[in-house]
């Protein structure tokens, strides 16, 4: 079972437009309403695949009740914890070319006591887990230490947790030795404070950041594959795609398939490999079900590419 941790969820309203024009009136040509934040995508993944998994999140508002009764429509248990301020919500404009332009709204403010009561319902609701996903950005009251000091409890608990945010919080977090941190190219290169030109430049930064603490570093790079790196070794991941209609949650989708196949190894970098490229098929922000999957086209071998120009890379 796979507990998740969203601290700043979201609902999240995604319109496929043919394309964006600035100040002009732009007709959607299909439109959907999730329940949103990266860890819930995390859930909504494990649960299309037929696990078991809890989604504790802080819910406030109209939008957190319709967050709630989305999850529970997706046949999702969601551990709500009350807030008083209202829950974000987001907006994704996807166009016809595989652009993808985001607004997303900072969301509300936690008190002291709503702090303490998230960190304590993880806590009863991870007894028994075998992983705790912590994933996204940290909600307006939240200190840069809150995921460290989640981790540290994780671990006290003996339960193994996944990390997946950035920034300040995540250099925090690395200190209390997360057992896995799935970072993108950008975050990478935020981490470590350089630019990513090439596969080998992403290796090298997800190296750092193991000897920062991180156990093992599942590093998404876009369109040129994934880099697992452990104390094994390192593996790279690649699979053909060629329509993208979104990359809403392709990173929660691959974190999600790394955890169900056991969260580590090869065979769990081929599942995460399999689960994203998925994902970006897929409108909006649905997650995959086994039936959308490829697993026969994804490659996984430990010669990383390290000379192989990033599609996309990060200056």
């Amino acid at each position: 079972m796979i507990v998740t941790v969203t601290p700043n969820p979201s609902l999240d309203r995604t319109y496929e437009v043919p394309s964006l024009e600035r100040g002009e009136v732009v007709r959607a040509t299909g439109e959907r309403m999730d329940p949103g934040g990266k860890g819930v995508n995390v859930s909504r993944a494990i649960a299309a695949a037929g696990r078991s998994t809890v989604a504790v999140l802080p819910l406030g508002g109209a939008p957190g009740a319709l967050v709630a009764d989305l999850l529970d429509a997706q046949g999702i248990e969601a551990a709500p914890v009350p807030v008083a301020g209202a829950t974000r919500s987001n907006i994704a404009l996807a166009e016809a070319d595989g652009v993808l332009t985001k607004i997303n709204a900072p969301g509300p403010e936690l008190t002291a006591a709503e702090q303490e009561l998230l960190l304590e319902t993880v806590r009863q609701r991870s007894r028994g887990a075998d992983w705790i996903a912590c994933c996204g950005s940290l909600p307006r009251g939240l200190a840069p230490s809150w995921y460290a000091d989640l981790v540290a409890r994780a671990h006290t608990a003996g339960v193994r947790i996944a990390l997946d945010t950035s920034g300040p919080a995540l250099l925090a977090a690395l200190r209390r030795g997360p057992d896995v941190v799935k970072p993108n190219a950008e975050e990478l290169a935020e981490a470590v404070g350089r630019p990513l030109a090439t596969v080998g430049d992403a290796l090298k930064a997800a190296e750092e950041l193991r000897g920062l603490g991180a156990g093992a570093v599942l590093a998404s790079l876009g369109a040129d594959g994934q880099l697992l790196v452990d104390a094994t070794g390192a593996w790279f991941g690649s699979a053909p795609v060629d329509t993208v209609r979104s990359n809403v949650g392709a990173g929660d989708s691959s974190l999600a398939g790394f955890l169900i196949a056991g969260g580590s190894g090869p065979d769990a970098l081929a599942s995460a490999v399999a689960h994203g490229a998925a994902a970006v098929r897929l409108p909006g922000s649905v997650m995959p079900a086994p039936t959308d999957l490829d697993p026969a086209a994804v490659t996984v071998t430990p010669q990383v590419p390290v000379d192989r120009p990033l599609t996309e890379p990060v200056p």
